[in-house]
């Protein structure tokens, strides 16, 4: 007993630095972040960088003017734009990645040179990245004289500059959008759960989902956030900073994607063949599958990179393109440029809350089933 309560104790002394560090200068400052995004601190230019500032709290009214207020339009871009970024950059990613998995995985000649290849554009910084992308898609030069290598006039798509957005919306529908895409989502998980043999948690799903999709139709509709229409899409300008995040983070999901088929065993491959699987047969049937958490986790990383992305976007456009702007650059524009400290910790509490809508339901998950194995 006193040489496990001697173990005890100095696993305690071992763990209390981290735990206490951890504590003030991450939940700490989260916290205080959270409180100042509940203030006016910087509303009032004379009071912002005052050594003794008078601050009061205002509660949400921070997050009321970012999402319905009339000056914060650029915000409200600069979700819409993180949204369709993160979806391309995932897709991008893990496509490209598995391609290059997938060929790697037949042991071509040189395979760890191709290898090496791939995944050198990971062990960049983005600044770095930026810097050279911003060079090659440069509207004179670059990827836009590619086609005369082949005897075409060049292009001149404008890759940074473009002010061009499609698949727009109203900002109004927003209410709507959002319960229906929960809703879809709540199905989904019903229609598992259902599968799986869950009523209890099927019943619960469908309850909300169909709870949601009565609002969205009855309430929804009825909502303005703002008093006129305000129109959001998808700006072209992000393609080429979509192209720049695929190029550096494939390599990523490339060596995740080729442990998984490495890790596949021999025999499963000889089961399909003489189960009669072709190669795409088996590729959907036991490959694909088999690879379905590695794609869950890598999606988390990717989501989780693209929702507070910030010196990519920096580096190749610039802190004032709106055009490419994200609520990262934004905050910190707004909280070291304009001094409006409160406004841009909201913004932060805004990223933290979608972060965390990421990570947490997937770290719940990894709890779950490490508790049901033990």
């Amino acid at each position: 007993m006193k040489g496990l309560s001697k173990d005890r104790l100095w696993s305690v002394a071992v763990l209390l630095p981290s735990v206490v560090l951890i504590a003030v200068f991450v939940y700490g400052f989260i916290a205080r972040s959270v409180y100042v995004s509940l203030t006016d601190w910087g509303n009032d230019p004379a009071q912002a960088l005052a050594l003794d500032p008078v601050i009061r709290f205002i509660g949400l009214a921070n997050y009321q003017d970012l999402f319905t207020g009339f000056l914060q339009g650029r915000f409200r871009q600069e979700l819409v734009s993180t949204v369709f970024f993160t979806a391309f950059f995932i897709l991008g990613c893990l496509g490209l990645g598995l391609g290059l998995a997938l060929i790697l995985d037949r042991n071509p000649r040189g395979e760890g040179l191709w290898r090496t290849i791939f995944l050198f554009p990971m062990s960049l910084s983005f600044i770095v990245t930026g810097t050279i992308w911003r060079w090659m898609l440069q509207p004179g030069g670059g990827v836009n004289q590619a086609p005369t290598l082949f005897g075409a006039p060049p292009s001149t798509f404008p890759w940074l500059s473009s002010t061009e957005a499609i698949w727009k919306f109203d900002w109004n529908r927003l209410p709507l959008l959002t319960a229906s895409v929960v809703a879809a989502v709540l199905i989904v998980v019903a229609v598992r759960a259902l599968r799986a043999g869950d009523r209890r948690r099927t019943l619960v799903a469908a309850l909300c989902a169909a709870l949601l999709l009565g609002w969205a139709l009855l309430v929804a509709p009825n909502l303005k956030l703002l008093p006129a229409p305000e129109l959001h899409g998808f700006n072209l300008a992000l393609i080429g900073i979509i192209i720049a995040a695929v190029w550096q983070m494939s390599g990523y999901t490339m060596a995740l994607y080729l442990a998984g088929l490495r890790g596949i065993p021999e025999e499963l491959r000889e089961a399909a063949k003489v189960d009669g699987a072709g190669d795409l047969g088996m590729y959907r049937h036991v490959i694909f599958p088999l690879l379905a958490p590695i794609s869950l986790s890598a999606m988390i990383v990717l989501g989780h990179i693209s929702l507070k992305i910030f010196d990519l976007v920096y580096a190749m456009s610039g802190p004032d393109n709106i055009n490419t702007s994200v609520p990262a650059l934004n905050m910190y524009l707004t909280s070291f440029r304009q001094n409006q400290f409160a406004l841009g910790a909201a913004i932060g509490t805004i990223l933290l809350i979608l972060v965390a809508f990421v990570i947490v339901p997937y770290l719940a998950s990894q709890f779950r089933g490490e508790e049901g194995h033990a």
